[in-house]
């Protein structure tokens, strides 16, 4: 089985080289790339394509929480580990809209760190004993699910364009994207609105007032 592929976005280079020579201990888990802000995060998730990042807050040029609401637009399919040493509720609530995929503090194990990414590239959701009250506590906050609310930008645009018919190729070239990050969007779409099918899109679409009802039969 070929290594996680893992980025690591962090602005201390001495802590990027603590961390790659942590994970080089691990056989299942390659760095494949740094990043020293969040404006690098971003562009080697849509270069690499890399299975997770470590992703830090507080960093310069892009914050941690923007690189993360990015790459959540832009290549969903790339998991988002937040290691961080804010435990604050202000920074939780934010990085959860952001569809951060996992949380971890910077004071836990080695090992803490190898199971929090391992988790994450298996499509889990990650919370360190440390975080986890602050995270359930922020999660109760958010709004229930089917709700417009919880899409991305993003996937709004996605939505619009499923319900006017177009295919997953057009939608993909009309947003400069590639036909997979597009089927992901579709499927986290459904998964939030807890619909089924095109049709079930359109109809809640149509009822919360997301389309004109004569754009699902435009181009």
């Amino acid at each position: 089985m070929d290594p996680l592929r893992v980025v690591l976005a962090d602005d201390h280079a001495l802590f990027r080289a603590g961390l790659c020579a942590l994970l080089d201990y691990s056989d299942d888990i390659e760095v494949v790339g740094e990043a020293q802000n969040g404006r690098e995060a971003v562009e080697l998730a849509e270069t690499l394509h890399p299975d997770v990042i470590v992703m830090d807050i507080a960093m310069p040029v892009m914050n941690g929480i923007e690189a993360t609401t990015a790459i959540s637009e832009r290549v969903p399919e790339v998991r988002v580990l937040i290691l961080t040493q804010h435990e604050e509720p202000q920074y939780v609530a934010p990085l959860l809209r952001a569809r951060a995929c996992g949380f971890i503090t910077k004071r836990a194990a080695g090992s803490d760190l190898m199971t929090a990414i391992r988790a994450v590239a298996a499509g889990e959701i990650y919370v360190h004993p440390a975080m986890g009250n602050l995270v359930v506590y922020e999660a109760g906050l958010r709004s229930a699910p089917g709700s417009v609310d919880q899409l991305t930008t993003r996937e709004r645009e996605v939505l619009a364009r499923v319900v006017r018919g177009h295919t997953n190729a057009r939608i993909a070239r009309d947003l400069r994207l590639s036909v997979k990050t597009v089927e992901w969007h579709r499927t986290n779409i459904m998964r939030k609105l807890g619909t089924h099918g095109v049709a079930d899109l359109v109809r809640y679409a149509i009822e919360h007032g997301l389309v004109d009802i004569d754009e699902t039969v435009g181009a």
